[in-house]
């Protein structure tokens, strides 16, 4: 079944490029707001969209996110409110988009009536970093009725067994966690991540993309000459934050994201 993020990589695949994924924290400053930096940074070049939902005790995430995540709570932001937000999105892109959401959120609201009402509102796929595949089992059967893919986590540590076992059941892309650490840390070892990404290409078809610590355009560059996509968070919710008083904030945030993408070509 091919869905928007398949298309998307097949699309870039023949182009000879790679994707940019980029990250924004959902109602951060404003749900209004989100909706505007989407468009926007789809237009700067972001091939695929990763909206964080706001949650207080998000593990994954470095100081940078769990502010944004903060001021996302504070804004009144909810997971249904996200979901409408999405749907008036709709209507004005199409652009792939993933939810970064934690189990805990969807617990709240039921797991099939999210999932539902995740694939009416144009949700392509998830990412639950506090579940592992061995764990999904109540969320897989949801998600696919609803055409939901799941995108799972590979560490560094990951043992041979466990990179082939997460790369079969990752959907859409896989995701590569550069550094074993939070969001918005500094990757020390490039060399060590193209290892890591050529030894997970060896075990599957399944685009990969690499996030945590891919900062500036260089690091973009560098990434994007090793995996499929490139997953950029906590410098592009710093530009959200530095600008958020400004009345071309998404404009500027654009900018950036052109930046990122420019130098990825």
């Amino acid at each position: 079944m091919t869905g928007r993020i398949e298309s998307t990589f097949q699309r870039l695949r023949q182009e000879n490029k790679k994707a940019l994924i980029a990250y924004l924290m959902a109602g951060d400053p404003t749900l209004a707001d989100t909706e505007r930096l989407v468009v926007e940074i789809e237009q700067a070049g972001a091939d695929i969209i990763e909206l964080g939902v706001p949650f207080s005790d998000p593990i994954a995430d470095g100081p940078v996110i769990q502010l944004a995540a903060e001021r996302g709570l504070r804004s009144g932001t909810s997971l249904k409110k996200i979901l409408a937000m999405m749907k008036s999105l709709r209507m004005r892109t199409q652009v792939p988009i993933v939810l970064m959401v934690y189990y805990n959120s969807i617990h709240a609201m039921g797991v099939e009536p999210f999932c539902r009402a995740a694939g009416e509102a144009g949700v392509d796929g998830l990412i639950v970093p506090d579940m592992p595949p061995d764990e999904a089992g109540p969320l897989k059967g949801p998600a696919a009725v609803a055409g939901l893919r799941l995108i799972f986590l590979l560490a560094p540590t990951s043992t041979t067994e466990r990179r082939e076992y997460v790369a079969k059941e990752s959907q859409g892309f896989l995701y590569y966690v550069s550094l074993t650490g939070i969001t918005g840390a500094k990757i020390q070892n490039m060399a060590e991540v193209g290892k890591n990404v050529g030894k997970i290409k060896k075990v599957t078809k399944t685009p990969v993309a690499v996030g945590f610590g891919v900062s500036t355009p260089e690091d973009a560059a560098t990434v994007s000459a090793m995996a499929d996509g490139v997953i950029v968070g906590s410098a592009i919710v710093k530009q959200i934050a530095a600008h958020q008083q400004s009345s071309d904030m998404p404009e500027k945030v654009g900018r950036f994201v052109a930046s990122l993408k420019t130098a990825m070509n």
